[in-house]
């Protein structure tokens, strides 16, 4: 549908969300609080987001009937997670407003692509070769080295659908394993820091940056985040000047989280994430205006909201069994505890998190 003009959306409109998970329940938190409505699109029953949400359609992803239906009854459409086929959501176009546009999802689902298109811009990142053949994986070692990380070009998530070549003999065991799938050969990077930047970006093409943070990870799941990173002001200024530039250079309107490598000869880009980001949670309660209200605000053609810390923060994620102590986090000084309403616990799976607010009177 994509209205050349697009107006602001009035309260008790309703925001379209792809995705039930807890991002979305967040944001449909972040949309009522502001009034509007929201329905979510899930394949699941009884989905964390419907529990914040006024209305929900269980339906598949690639359901385009079922989708179009969805899309007729909202007034914008926007997503929680980018694993979602870009094809039958470039189709609901016709009928409603998405954003980040379809061609923003196809590009951070695909790693090659990804990589291409910030190389395009002048923004380095780690050395890649595109690999469909063992053949061609053991040509990709000769040109990127060992150690190297073959990894599956499509979906594919906290350390899923990854292999690491620590010498030669790895080379099959790693086809072996991932194989038969579009893969990429990213070449080992020797980072002293994993941080990412939270940046939003409006129709108008407005911009505004969440302060850098550092992300360290458990068992390949962000187990923490600090904000700000324990960066130089010269450091924190050029990733956020490169976040604005992808911004920029993708035509965003949404939300765009960016991870990224703190390295001896710079920062390189490492994925993108067209939506709210787990190493953004902190903004909740520590920033004047948290990344999910600043979703909501640019997908709805608002002015964006100031994303300026109120004071510096730690967020620890709660992993499978870690929310059995949610008692005790609950009545800890500073602690402010957000569950995410799963009736299941699974190992590695994210049930919550604790922000604490690291204030002078702590």
């Amino acid at each position: 549908m994509s209205d050349p003009v697009f107006k602001p959306l009035p309260p008790l409109s309703t925001i379209g969300i792809l995705g039930g998970g807890q991002l979305g329940r967040m944001m449909a938190m972040a949309a009522a609080q502001m009034g509007y409505h929201v329905h979510i699109y899930c394949p699941e029953e009884n989905c964390p987001a419907s529990e914040a949400s006024k209305y929900t359609t269980t339906g598949k992803y690639d359901d385009t009937a079922a989708l179009v239906k969805f899309a007729k009854s909202v007034d914008v459409v926007t997503y929680e997670f980018e694993n979602i086929p870009a094809e039958p959501v470039a189709e609901i176009t016709k009928y409603a407003n998405v954003f980040p546009s379809p061609q923003i999802l196809a590009t951070s689902q695909h790693r090659v692509l990804e990589k291409q298109e910030i190389n395009k811009m002048g923004i380095a990142t780690a050395p890649f070769v595109p690999v469909s053949s063992v053949g061609g994986l053991h040509e990709a070692t000769q040109k990127i080295g060992i150690p190297s990380v073959l990894k599956t070009a499509r979906m594919g998530y906290d350390g899923k659908g990854q292999f690491m070549l620590k010498s030669v003999n790895d080379i099959e065991k790693a086809w072996e394993k991932l194989g038969g799938s579009e893969l990429i050969l990213e070449g080992f990077v020797d980072f002293s820091m994993e941080i990412s930047v939270i940046v939003a970006r409006d129709i108008k093409g407005n911009i505004q940056c969440y302060c850098p943070v550092q992300n360290i990870h458990k068992n390949h799941i962000l187990h923490e985040t600090i904000a700000p990173a324990p960066i130089s002001e010269k450091l924190a200024t050029e990733a956020e000047n490169i976040a604005k530039k992808i911004a920029d250079g993708l035509n965003l309107v949404g939300l765009l989280a960016i991870e990224m490598f703190v390295t001896a000869d710079g920062i390189l880009v490492n994925e993108l994430a067209p939506r709210p980001h787990n190493s953004g949670h902190w903004t909740i309660d520590a920033a004047i205006t948290n990344q999910f209200e600043q979703t909501i605000r640019a997908v709805c053609g608002l002015v964006l909201g100031n994303p300026a810390r109120l004071c510096d923060a730690r967020m620890l994620n709660l992993i499978g069994d870690d929310v059995d102590d949610w008692e005790k986090y609950s009545g800890e000084k500073n602690a402010k505890l957000h569950l995410y309403g799963k009736k299941e616990t699974k190992p590695g799976r994210k049930m919550g998190h604790v922000t604490y607010l690291i204030t002078d009177n702590r």
